[in-house]
């Protein structure tokens, strides 16, 4: 009996495995089961396909489903799990555009990956929104969508081999801004305005970068003068109030009015610096402390800002307080023992300062080329032939030109901030620079000027008066 019914088993098995194993050729299942395969949508360009392919369509990767992969680009970030962000486009112009903004559906628009942006180029707002001011706008987000029967396998096979883009917390944001003295007429407007009066319409601007610089030239003395056509500069102690105001961390010394209400106001007003932890630069007690750099190590970040009085007076040369005086021999050491710790280098220099409205108040051109009096143009390209990345004008009452130059950048005059010249067109404006730095290296250098009228308080220009400015100043060049 067991013998009959043996074979009748085998039988059975032998017809059920060819049953399960034709089932699995059939359905592909099995043994016979093939990878999926991707299936690249027309959204998809031909370098992203290439970029795809290597992680999903190589020998050593199995495929458990059916990937099909579209591309599409937003203006915001997308939040959705099966959404890989590929690359971070922004628009950009030639370094000398005057404009600022363009829309997001203009015919001109230009647009490069956030990772190609390079200092020499200028990166424009998209629809009033500047991607280093906000990172989740002003640019167009680039994403995979995987759709799947699981997406899970192919999301971890191509999420590890995405870029990294810049962030809020590993781009450091250094605005720079021009001559500040609180002083004269200002000194009488206090006792009725109060010194937030002065910095209302800047001062959220300034503290939404990571670190403000000021030059402020005017120390404090509670007997600081208020002839409005005076030229002794100081400032009531109470606009120490409008410092704070506007984020200040950075004060450069370099001015030439820092010791008209005498060498103790100088130091007090030092002494109030380090009291608030606001750091000082081209300037000091004495001569020792005015010619230290200030090293900035922030984001891992690495920048020395140097800072140097060339020719307006105020400077220190021993014990007493004062700026810091510029010789060829101390400002190529500085630049040499910066750039021998991989620093990247930023030259404030005081020059000769420039007015020229020979009719009372008409402006005329000299001021804005760097080819007037005293070779500007030559003595601050040659810091850049020594070595500085960036150069920049604090001395110049008004704005100047800007160029490109050898490796590096100039900005021959950020005009004034805070001060009481109002009467003249060219010393009412400004230029606020506001350097990005990210993997150690400057991306971008954002042109923001300002301006003021007899109320004396500092706010932004318009779009429309801003490429005005810029045009007149590149035109300059």
């Amino acid at each position: 009996m067991k013998k009959r019914f043996l074979p009748k088993v085998l039988l059975f098995l032998f017809v059920a495995a060819g049953v399960f194993v034709g089932t699995q050729y059939v359905t592909g299942t099995g043994l016979f089961k093939k990878p999926g395969i991707v299936i690249y949508e027309e959204s998809v360009t031909e370098a992203e396909k290439t970029f795809l392919s290597q992680y999903l369509e190589v020998e050593e990767v199995w495929l458990d489903h059916d990937v099909t992969i579209s591309a599409k680009s937003s203006l915001s970030p997308l939040d959705q799990p099966t959404a890989l962000l590929y690359d971070v486009l922004v628009p950009i112009a030639d370094f000398y555009e005057s404009s600022s903004t363009i829309a997001s559906t203009s015919p001109d628009l230009q647009l490069i990956s956030i990772n190609s942006l390079t200092f020499n180029q200028k990166l424009l707002a998209l629809d009033d929104q500047y991607y280093f001011d906000h990172f989740d706008a002003g640019a167009f987000f680039r994403y995979f969508h995987i759709t799947s029967a699981d997406p899970t396998q192919a999301i971890e096979l191509i999420q590890p081999h995405l870029p990294t883009f810049p962030t809020k917390d590993t781009v450091l944001s250094f605005a720079q801004t021009g001559v500040t003295a609180f002083s004269r007429r200002m000194n009488t407007m206090i006792n009725s305005t109060g010194p937030d009066y002065f910095a209302a319409k800047i001062k959220d601007f300034l503290n939404s970068k990571d670190l403000t610089h000021l030059s402020n030239e005017a120390s404090f003395h509670p007997s600081a003068p208020t002839n409005p056509a005076g030229t002794v500069i100081c400032s009531k102690p109470a606009f120490i109030d409008a410092i704070t105001a506007v984020g200040t961390d950075i004060i450069e010394l370099t001015g030439n009015h820092n010791n008209d209400c005498g060498f103790q106001a100088n130091l007090d007003t030092l002494t109030k610096y380090q009291e608030l932890g606001i750091r000082t630069v081209g300037g000091g007690a004495n001569a020792e402390e005015a010619a230290k750099p200030l090293l900035i190590n922030e984001k891992n970040q690495n920048i020395t800002l140097l800072a140097y009085n060339q020719s307006t007076g105020g400077i220190t040369t021993g014990s007493h307080p004062g700026a810091n005086a510029y010789s060829k021999s101390k400002v190529t050491a500085d630049i040499t023992a910066a750039k021998t710790r991989g620093d990247f280098v930023i030259v404030d220099i005081q020059y000769y300062e420039c007015y020229c409205y020979p009719n009372g108040y008409v402006e005329y051109p000299p001021c804005d080329r760097a080819t007037w009096g005293y070779n500007q143009q030559g003595f601050f390209r040659e810091i850049i032939d020594l070595g500085a990345d960036v150069v920049v004008g604090t001395q110049a009452h008004q704005p100047q030109t800007y160029e490109l130059y050898g490796n590096g950048v100039i900005y021959y005059g950020l005009g004034n901030l805070f001060f009481d010249q109002y009467m003249w067109p060219g010393t009412s404006r400004g230029l606020i620079l506001t350097h990005y730095f990210y993997n150690n290296q400057l991306v971008q250098t954002r042109l923001s000027p300002t301006v003021f009228d007899k109320a004396l308080q500092v706010r932004l220009m318009n779009e429309q008066e801003s490429a005005w400015l810029l045009k007149r100043l590149s035109q300059a060049r």
